[in-house]
């Protein structure tokens, strides 16, 4: 059986400094951490987090809670869930899912995890007595991680230029939150370097939403067209009314989504989206929440993670 002096061999340092980097890494530098990991890695070394747990009084459970009506079944949440599980389990952390604000507090749980907060969330947030990561951009200095919105804004916008579509029109939720606020920056900026002028319509994220805006305005829309939209369930609903409207997709229209999490496969032309990396987020949120809970609640920042773009049907 692997011992700690072995890894403390390995990694050419103390007994005492393996030990700090398990039971306590925020007094160790990265560098250091990442070495001993490193040695640990290598010699399979697993540490009894269990036991840990109860010589620092901790119950090895963190709380994921979701503020909106959410159904986490649904592909997006699976994948982040899978995510935030495969980080947790480093340190034989559990996790349990809350729907009820009512039950954010009951019970031993070491910290949160939340997904779905709006702005007239912050001020609840200020009142939680243990360590918390949002899911979910915010402005109001809370340790975040999220896809870079403003960035995927502007790598669909400047796809669809590239695609040589003259008139780029930006489909948005029609919810006052920083995530929609940055994909349409990305946009508006992006046009705005390019002499081009934004056209923004916002709109409840449902695909029905989005075939009412395309059926009601379609004669207002010349081809060479690309409408940039804020989610692959708005895309999907554009899609299909300018097929119903027979326009020609891609040829004439052009369809680029935001999220890439199944809805962009299963659209009758499969989407051309911005794909947020989903399931490394998880495990970020969870690691990032397991090192505050490691530092007694200091504070972590904001993880921007740049999200890519898959090319399919819908773009010319």
């Amino acid at each position: 059986m692997v011992t700690l002096l072995d890894v403390a061999k390995k990694a050419n340092v103390s007994k005492m400094t393996v030990s700090r980097v398990i039971n306590h890494p925020e007094q160790v530098t990265d560098e250091l951490r990442e070495l001993v990991e490193q040695a640990m890695d290598e010699l399979d070394y697993h540490p009894n987090y269990v036991a840990q747990a109860l010589v620092n009084k901790r119950t090895n459970v963190v709380k994921f809670v979701t503020l909106e009506d959410i159904d986490t079944t649904e592909p997006y949440y699976m994948n982040l869930l899978f995510g935030i599980a495969r980080g947790l389990s480093k340190k034989q952390y559990a996790i349990q899912l809350v729907t009820d604000r009512g039950q954010i507090e009951d019970g031993n749980f070491d910290g949160y995890l939340i997904t779905g907060a709006r702005s007239s969330d912050y001020a609840f947030f200020d009142n939680l007595k243990k360590p918390f990561i949002l899911f979910g951009e915010n402005h109001h200095g809370y340790d975040y991680v999220d896809n870079n919105n403003q960035y995927g804004g502007e790598l669909a916008t400047k796809y669809a230029l590239s695609r040589l579509y003259q008139n780029i029109i930006f489909i948005g939720i029609d919810v006052r939150e920083p995530f929609e606020y940055s994909r349409e920056t990305g946009y508006v900026n992006t046009l705005q370097k390019n002499k081009k002028v934004p056209q923004i319509y916002r709109i409840a994220n449902h695909s029905h939403a989005a075939q009412e805006v395309i059926k009601n305005n379609f004669h207002k829309f010349p081809k060479d067209t690309c409408f940039i939209c804020a989610s692959d369930r708005i895309a999907t609903g554009v899609v299909r009314q300018l097929q119903d409207e027979k326009a020609k997709v891609p040829a004439d229209f052009g369809v680029i989504g935001y999220d890439g999490v199944f809805l962009d496969q299963v659209s009758n032309l499969k989407l051309t989206t911005v794909k947020q990396p989903i399931f490394k987020m998880g495990e970020l949120l969870a690691n990032m929440l397991l090192r505050k809970i490691d530092q007694k609640g200091s504070p972590q920042g904001e993880a921007l993670i740049k999200p890519s773009l898959v090319k399919r049907e819908s773009t010319r």
